[in-house]
């Protein structure tokens, strides 16, 4: 069994481009001239995570570091800020990227992933972003601290998983600066493996990275780590048409009859099937992601709970307090607090 190989660099400042040693990701040209990346979930043949060594881009690129391994179906890479100039992180690729922010702390900047709001929070010390396959992410930062961060790849058609689960079907959504132990312990374990060059640790790895690539699935379905989805689920289709109707209209009132119709079955059936597939009701699904939604929009300080309240549909503060200490067992405001 090869070893995976491990980088790190330090890279001379002032040098304009990709940061050494990456290799930029395959793109395809459309009708309009612009260049795109290939669909997150084709099966069609294209370079695993292991061969490609995805990378995200940082410019300049003169005041970081960064050590990166890669096994079956999992990349990773360890990256140290070493200057407190200015920089910019961009990502979109086939892939999705876990992003473990272990010293985060900014002056000014901003965090936009594709489909959420853009934040400025300040300090995202201790949090983990989100990013699914296909999806853009860019970062900007003016350090007040010199930071570090371990930046996860996961091939979605990769062999991290049971075939069974469908890992490479699921709709997952994006989410940014949020808190899950369990992945955050494991992205130490990976990262401790990184740092070690990861020669001789492929199948604890791997076994690692099924455990993110489970828990990632918990947290989009609403599944406790053990659970399998049941046989009479939604289709692979079925399930990303839904959950995109239901991101797309996160204040609407969204109605089964409506949802039944997108996934073509009778309001009864639908109930059953969704329910198998994502682990609870559809109501209850639409609520947990204006929740989501709304830890998003807390992190910016400037947003009233009012404003919030308003932006995701709910009839007053009072109904989006109620429904977020539901879910979260705090308020909007403890959570807000517990963010600076």
């Amino acid at each position: 069994m090869n070893s995976p190989a491990t980088r790190a660099t330090a890279v001379p400042a002032g040098r304009p481009g990709p940061a050494a040693g990456i290799i930029p990701f395959p793109v395809k040209t459309t009708p309009g001239g612009s260049s795109g990346l290939a669909s997150a979930t084709a099966h069609t043949a294209r370079p695993t995570v292991e061969a490609l060594r995805p990378s995200v881009h940082i410019r300049p690129d003169g005041g970081v570091r960064r050590q990166a391994t890669a096994w079956s179906g999992l990349a990773g890479e360890v990256i140290r800020i070493i200057t407190h100039e200015p920089f910019e992180v961009t990502f979109q690729a086939p892939f999705h990227l876990l992003v473990a922010y272990e010293r985060a702390v900014r002056r000014e900047g901003e965090t936009v992933v594709h489909r959420l709001p853009r934040s400025t929070l300040h300090n995202f010390s201790q949090k983990l972003t989100f990013v699914p396959a296909g999806h853009s992410f860019r970062e900007t930062q003016y350090p007040r601290a010199l930071g570090r961060a371990t930046y996860l790849y996961i091939d979605p058609v990769g062999t991290l998983v049971d075939p069974d689960l469908h890992f490479d079907q699921v709709a997952f959504a994006p989410r940014l600066f949020f808190d899950n132990q369990v992945l955050w312990e494991t992205v130490l374990k990976l990262k401790a493996l990184i740092e070690l060059g990861g020669s001789s640790s492929r199948l604890y790895a791997e076994a690692l990275g099924a455990v993110l690539a489970y828990e990632l699935m918990r947290l989009n379905e609403g599944m406790t780590l053990a659970d399998r989805p049941a046989r009479g689920g939604l289709a692979g289709w079925q399930r990303r048409t839904v959950a995109e109707y239901v991101e797309e209209n996160l204040a609407g009132q969204i109605s089964l009859t409506t949802l039944a119709g997108l996934a073509r079955l009778s309001p009864f059936h639908f109930s059953r099937a969704f329910k198998r597939s994502f682990g609870m009701p559809p109501h209850r699904y639409h609520t947990n992601r204006r929740v989501e939604r709304a830890k998003t929009l807390l992190a910016q300080p400037a947003r009233s709970v009012t404003s919030i309240a308003v932006e995701l549909g709910f009839s007053e503060p009072s109904a989006l307090t109620a429904a977020f200490h539901k879910v979260t067992g705090q308020t909007p405001t403890d959570y807000r607090r517990s963010l600076i």
